[in-house]
């Protein structure tokens, strides 16, 4: 067959560890998706809408690495943008992939359908500029390999989402084939001067510190620095914390850590150990109003060092240029045979209390949130991936305690609610040998509930616990209103729509505890498709954290303007 500009793009996709892309069709991508079905072992994912796309590459890049959506101009990507910046917000590599009006149409002052009725074209990409860390506009063959290859090189490297937009005209034309991989895998070394420098100046703030405590933030993944903490934790010997959108990226089962530490919604035990700590060692942190409980909890000063990606900041010096992983392996080398900083680690034992197990409710009772929780905590095995929606979820998922190998997946930083709904499709395409659980309120699953169909295409055994309260809970703890209310749905009735002729999914509705239990054993023998268990709830029945949480986020909010 003739290689084309499609055929390249497709290859590289597959180079880089994708199986699987992810599209919705428009006239400007056709002849682009038929280029990529020729690639072997690179499946087409098929989505409802491009928002959905979009989020759907996002949980395929948490699962797999890298994500990829293709969409078409304007109409498309414009909403498939949105998931975009959800993938900046969250450091994951997602490349979006949009068809584009004819090359000769450029300049040409045509005025093109799913265009804003001008002959500029060029907003599109202007927007993705924004949203991204490399986008790129192919009008000729000849620059497709460069501008392909620039663009996939930059988002690996820098953990971010990168944009191609492709001619419409030009993804069938004649192209070389890609070479060797390694040309878009290859990373800049550390600058070894630099790199001394930072090393030298972590174990001088170690030094200076009788109790050290490690917060793990939440761009450890990106970093590729899990396994890298977990030895430095060993090398320290001190107390770990971990931030709420890092859980999971270091493992609770390790003998050091200690909790979760968001300020006044800490798990027990762990605020009390961090501001006990004389020096912290932040990993990755993500500092922002929710991360800080409304800026209540924000770790700063000459006590703290923060170690990022390619960024060490401590003892009033900045270093950069250096990978976090070269600056780990490199303070673990130094601090060997030296005595263990494990003071916050020893006090840490003394004050924690013994958790008491949940017991079970009475299982003809109302169903209450405890209940449920505990329930869904009896499902996590070391090969479950928990999704989270934004609001109570994330809270319930903070209480959950996890077997190694188990993953909890947030999007604390973008905060887009329905954003679980396709990222769950997405990771469950992405890792099918995963048990996959996602928790997700019911005015969140309003608005991208059409993949769940997507999911019983493709007979994905998901379970869904779609908590029915009536309202965006989250919402009413941080500023009620009517604006709050929703209509409400047959959840579980949804699942026979989607099934239509031909699915397996199954749908529940449970109001007792005894009804949840029977239909969790359902959803676990379910092997041909997903299971919604819609979770009847009083609409206050939240955790205390989440009422506590957004009382002070709303707090900030409403702050009164500066005096000029």
């Amino acid at each position: 067959m003739t290689y084309t500009v499609g055929h390249y793009l497709g290859e590289r996709l597959a180079q880089i560890g994708l199986k699987d892309h992810f599209a919705v069709a428009g006239d400007y991508n056709l002849v682009l998706l038929d280029q990529l079905l020729e690639i072997d072992g690179l499946r087409q994912v098929y989505c409802c809408n491009e928002l959905n796309c979009g989020f759907s590459a996002e949980g395929y890049a948490r699962a797999n690495g890298a994500g990829a959506a293709v969409v078409t101009f304007s109409v498309g990507a414009l909403s498939a943008l949105n998931a975009v910046g959800g993938a900046y917000a969250e450091n994951l590599p997602v490349i979006l992939i949009s068809g584009a009006p004819n090359s000769n149409d450029h300049g040409s002052g045509h005025i093109l359908h799913h265009t804003i009725g001008t002959p500029d074209y060029g907003y599109q990409l202007e927007i993705a500029k924004r949203l991204t860390c490399a986008a790129v506009s192919i009008t000729s063959a000849e620059d497709a390999p460069v501008l392909i290859d620039h663009a996939i090189r930059t988002a690996l490297r820098e953990k971010k989402p990168a944009y191609i937009e492709i001619a419409c005209n030009v993804a069938p034309m004649p192209c070389p084939r890609p070479g060797p991989v390694g040309a878009i895998l290859a990373d800049a070394p550390s600058d070894p001067e630099t790199l001394k420098l930072a090393i030298d100046e972590l174990a001088s703030f170690i030094a200076a510190r009788k109790k050290p405590i490690m917060l793990v933030g939440s761009r450890l993944r990106a970093a590729g620095c899990e396994e890298a903490a977990i030895r430095l934790a060993d090398t320290l010997g001190c107390a770990v914390t971990s931030m709420a959108a890092a859980k999971s990226f270091f493992p609770e089962d390790h003998p050091a850590y200690a909790g979760t530490y968001w300020g006044d919604v800490s798990s027990p035990g762990a605020q009390q150990i961090f501001d006990w700590a004389d020096g912290v060692l932040c990993l990755t942190p993500v500092f922002n109003d929710y991360s800080t409980v409304g800026w209540t909890a924000w770790p700063k000063g000459d006590n703290v060092a923060l170690m990022d990606g390619r960024h060490i900041a401590a003892g009033g010096k900045a270093f950069d240029g250096v990978h976090l992983r070269d600056v780990i392996e490199g303070l673990i080398e130094r601090l060997k045979g030296q005595p263990k900083k494990d003071a916050t680690l020893v006090e840490y034992r003394r004050i924690k209390s013994p958790e008491a197990p949940v017991a079970a409710a009475d299982p003809k009772a109302p169903l209450v949130r405890a209940e449920m929780a505990r329930q869904i905590q009896g499902l996590l095995t070391s090969d479950t991936s928990v999704i989270a929606e934004t609001g109570d979820s994330w809270f319930n998922a903070m209480q959950m305690k996890l077997p190694r190998g188990a993953r909890v997946e947030l999007e604390m930083q973008w905060g887009h609610i329905g954003w679980s709904v396709p990222a769950t499709f997405g990771y469950a395409v992405a890792a099918p040998e995963r048990r996959i659980i996602a928790m997700i309120g019911d005015g969140s699953f309003q608005l991208t509930a059409q993949e769940v169909a997507q999911m019983v295409r493709l007979k994905l055994p998901v379970i869904i616990f779609l908590i029915n309260n009536r309202g965006y809970t989250i919402e009413v703890q941080i500023h009620d209103g009517p604006y709050n209310n929703i209509k409400n749905w047959d959840y579980a009735g949804l699942m026979n729509v989607f099934n239509a002729e031909d699915g397996h999914g199954k749908g529940f509705r449970a109001t007792t505890g005894a009804e949840m239990e029977k239909a969790i054993a359902a959803a676990v023998a379910n092997k041909e498709g997903p299971t919604l268990i819609e979770c009847v709830i009083d609409r206050d029945d939240c955790t205390s954290d989440l009422i506590s949480w957004g009382r002070r986020v709303a707090t900030a909010n409403a702050r009164p303007p500066a005096a000029r």
